[in-house]
């Protein structure tokens, strides 16, 4: 048996190898945001759904203010709502496709966050997508619905079977990057240019 039990990929991104045939993961990078004995817990953080922030705050009756007032702070947008429309909503996983995700910085203080590092949070919580939407915090978000789970162990058979690459996550690709961008500038943290890798999969 190998012992990869130790390993722990918090804080980490999952990065699919091109003979992934799982549907839902091929060509994803998924950030870990937790990761023990009982399993792990991630979301996919480069497959944004057609759906707006602007559309989701619709959809569950929160109603983004007005920053009529602070429009001469904000300087480039003189409403909320015009920004929430220029986010989009990611596929998280496929767990829980109905409940909506909000991975951002700074922790802060919500309902139900799990704290993944001194800097980044977890929330399930409506309240902190209501703050969003009345003053634009926190500012740094990734709205998902659903995320990826594995049972005990899972993660460590599927890295011993070579289904993925790690490597430790930068905020600047979960926060600041395009969706688009995120999987090869993963891959540029390890030095690995993805269609060179997918030109070699398979190659022995």
């Amino acid at each position: 048996m190998q012992r990869m039990q130790s390993v722990n990929l918090t804080d980490h991104f999952l990065i699919a190898m091109p003979a992934m045939g799982d549907p839902y993961f091929a060509r994803t990078l998924v950030y870990i945001a937790e990761h023990n004995a009982r399993g792990a817990l991630g979301l996919i953080v480069n497959r944004p759904l057609d759906m707006s922030l602007a559309t989701l705050f619709e959809k569950i009756d929160i109603v983004p203010a007005r920053e009529d007032g602070e429009a001469s702070e904000r300087g480039e947008r003189s409403a909320h709502g015009n920004r929430f429309d220029r986010i989009s909503v990611c596929f998280g996983g496929p767990v829980q496709t109905d409940r909506g995700f909000v991975l951002h910085r700074p922790v802060g203080d919500w309902q139900s966050t799990l704290a993944i590092n001194a800097d980044t949070g977890l929330t399930s919580s409506r309240d902190v997508l209501q703050a969003v939407a009345a003053n634009g915090q926190p500012q740094d978000i990734l709205v998902t619905l659903g995320y990826a789970g594995w049972a005990a162990g899972q993660l460590e058979q599927e890295l011993a079977q070579n289904a993925w690459l790690t490597v430790p996550a930068q905020p600047r690709i979960l926060f600041e990057l395009p969706y688009e961008d995120r999987l090869a500038a993963a891959m540029e943290v390890l030095g690995i240019d993805f269609t060179h890798l997918a030109e070699d999969a398979g190659h022995a």
